[in-house]
């Protein structure tokens, strides 16, 4: 069962503050001397958690959010064990738990990496590059992305150098994909099939892919995100465990 942390965090942060808000209106008439009676355990630990947990629902909704990466689906730019920072205002800020949006933002771009609910099961967050925006028309085929009948060009970069847990990776090649407006390394297994197509990407709607393209379950495969469903973007490591700290990619930048 998947554990909804931010659900918990607002439900913890709503019934401390609740429990300190009603004693302290009880007591607010009465004499000193009554009011420096010992307060009730429930209420002394409510009155102590309150602020953090205020504190942390705040920096985690509307500010910034950390993330585990679980996967190698984003390889070489994120790898197993990296620990990012998500930013949760630049497309806007949203209420926790409803993910209702309250403020605008900017719309997500081409080449933007971007965690969002999982639209097959939304209790799940994944991350992924934009590769479509609303309108376009992409298609997929011998391993190179073409947006509105533009293929994008891939340069060699040779085989990929497996690190950590990618170390399996290394019969991998190396390529550095060229967007109009971002470059970016991706990794293509020439050997293992892929599914090819086109779709045209609905208004409201972003394609996404990973960057490690033939180890990746992306849109090629269950659909695009609807624009509800962006949790932020992705802009920094800080850490990567990985049998060991990776001090290299401590504060290293995602583009």
């Amino acid at each position: 069962m998947h554990f909804d942390f931010s659900a918990a965090l607002t439900l913890a942060t709503l019934v401390t503050g609740v429990i300190a808000g009603i004693y302290m209106l009880l007591h607010v008439k009465k004499k000193n001397s009554d009011r420096e009676r010992r307060e009730p355990l429930l209420v002394e630990y409510s009155k102590s958690f309150f602020p953090v947990l205020l504190f942390v629902l705040v920096l985690r909704s509307f500010i910034v959010e950390p993330f585990k990466i679980p996967s190698s689906s984003m390889m070489p730019t994120l790898l197993i064990g990296d620990f990012i920072l998500v930013n949760k205002f630049t497309y806007g800020v949203r209420l926790p738990v409803i993910n209702t949006k309250v403020t605008d933002g900017d719309a997500p771009k081409r080449g933007d990496i971007m965690v969002f609910r999982y639209p097959k099961d939304e209790s799940l967050d994944y991350i992924k590059r934009v590769i479509g925006l609303p309108g376009d028309k992409i298609g997929y085929y011998a391993k190179h992305v073409y947006i509105n009948g533009e293929k994008f060009a891939q340069e060699d970069l040779g085989l990929y150098q497996g690190y950590g847990q990618g170390s399996n990776m290394s019969d991998a090649l190396l390529k550095l994909e060229k967007m109009p407006t971002l470059e970016h390394q991706v990794l293509i297994m020439n050997e293992r099939p892929s599914i090819e197509g086109e779709t045209t990407v609905p208004e409201g709607h972003y394609f996404m892919m990973g960057d490690n393209r033939d180890n990746s379950n992306d849109s090629r495969y269950w659909g695009t995100v609807p624009e509800a469903n962006i949790v932020g973007k992705a802009f920094m490591i800080w850490m990567n465990w990985d049998a060991g700290i990776a001090w290299s990619r401590i504060g290293t930048s995602i583009k």
